[in-house]
């Protein structure tokens, strides 16, 4: 079966972002790789962008969470987008509570994470760097939304 694997855009703070990410998660950098990395006559890259993340992997579960850093000469990415939600199935309300308190921290919470209507907890919030989230727990589908 085919798997989703998010990717995000950042302003230049991707590297930030997925430190943060990587104390709520755990784990460990699958891939990090800088714009300098790929830097040749071909493909010369700006002092300013050298060190800005190219791409970067973290796997969560069975998916990989990934990133990079917009260059300047693409213009910015919209920190406020919000067409799309990141969704985290949690195994347990306590893994739901965990992970919604600490990536929600300094960010703005849409939903308070509790018992839904539609028989899950969940909650929503805009993380502090502007990424849109979704936790659900529902033991009826142990994880799987």
């Amino acid at each position: 079966m085919a798997q989703i694997n998010p990717h995000i855009n950042f302003n230049g703070n991707a590297e930030e972002a997925f430190t943060f990410y990587k104390s709520v998660f755990g784990g460990e950098f699958a891939k990090i790789m800088r714009f300098k990395d790929l830097s040749n006559p071909e493909f010369p890259v700006a002092e300013n962008e050298a060190n800005k993340i190219m791409h970067i992997a973290l796997p969560i579960g069975k998916s990989i969470l990934m990133a990079n850093d917009v260059p300047e000469s693409m213009g910015r990415t919209n920190e406020n987008e919000n067409r799309s939600k990141i969704v985290i199935s949690a195994e347990s309300k306590e893994e739901a509570d965990k992970l919604f308190n600490g990536l929600s921290a300094d960010g703005q919470i849409e939903m308070p994470i509790a018992d839904s209507p539609w028989g899950s907890y969940f909650g929503m919030f805009r993380d502090k760097y502007g990424i849109e989230w979704m936790v659900d727990f529902d033991p009826n589908y142990k994880g799987q939304i």
